[in-house]
């Protein structure tokens, strides 16, 4: 087994990981796991950097919200509704929506949507990982698949991950950022068949496995010069471009 380090991209669906796997030239494999925790244990020793699309960096209390999505949604126009709000961090502890629901509203002023309490479980998990693993925040971040492609894309996308229109302008723009990026995604999509993960998981692990490793373009975030969270963590979506998307 090769030594080389890994460049990991993973994407949350249904409570399994999709993560897909790059070294510094080609694509390494894709894998599923059941919690991050398995993907970390998988990866800790061979990973530079872990792209992973939940919020990271989570605000206890406020009506201001996060600063990443702001940015997300003015960047991305017409693909702006793929950006929910974060509970607050004690909401993503509640195990039932209308508890949760509660809590943020109690902290925040604002409610929770379901969309957003739907993946709380992950983010919680992901955020307590963080917490006894100060040796991970090294590796781990932040990053939202549409702002990536929309990077990659170099101009906002059309059309729902969803729709079929979405899935031909997704690998359209992983072609003309790689034009290995078709084979990667069979071979990703062909990887991870025995699991319930859908194309449109797979697509959003490819892109960020490519954002995570070396290329074209610099690697970036929104905002450029994040605010931290009452544990240090930092808030912000990491994306790869050659210039900024806002802010800097």
């Amino acid at each position: 087994m090769s030594d080389d380090p890994l460049y990991v991209g993973a994407d949350v669906s249904s409570g399994s990981w999709v993560a897909v796997a790059f070294d510094a030239e080609e694509f390494d494999h894709a894998a599923v796991f059941e919690e991050v925790g398995d993907l970390w244990l998988r990866y800790e020793d061979r990973a530079e950097q872990i792209l992973l699309d939940v919020p990271i960096g989570l605000i206890e209390e406020g009506s201001a919200g996060r600063e990443p999505e702001r940015l997300a949604r003015e960047t991305l126009g017409p693909r702006r509704s793929a950006v929910f709000t974060p509970p607050v961090r004690e909401a993503t502890r509640k195990r039932r929506y209308p508890a949760a629901k509660r809590v943020n509203e109690r902290k925040t002023g604002t409610g929770l949507t379901k969309q957003a309490f739907a993946i709380s479980d992950d983010i919680a998990a992901v955020d307590e990982l963080l917490q006894e693993l100060p040796e991970a925040r090294e590796v781990i971040a932040e990053a939202h698949p549409e702002v990536c492609f929309r990077a990659f894309a170099g101009e906002p996308l059309e059309h729902s991950k969803l729709t079929a229109g979405g899935y031909a302008e997704r690998m359209r723009t992983l072609a003309e950022f790689d034009h290995d990026a078709p084979p990667v995604v069979q071979s990703a999509a062909e990887a991870t068949g025995g699991a319930s993960v859908g194309v449109d998981d797979v697509l959003d692990a490819v892109v960020l496995g490519y954002t995570a490793r070396p290329g074209p373009g610099t690697l970036r975030t929104l905002p450029p010069d994040p605010d931290t969270d009452p544990t240090g963590l930092p808030m912000r979506m990491v994306y790869r471009s050659s210039s900024p998307l806002a802010g800097e």
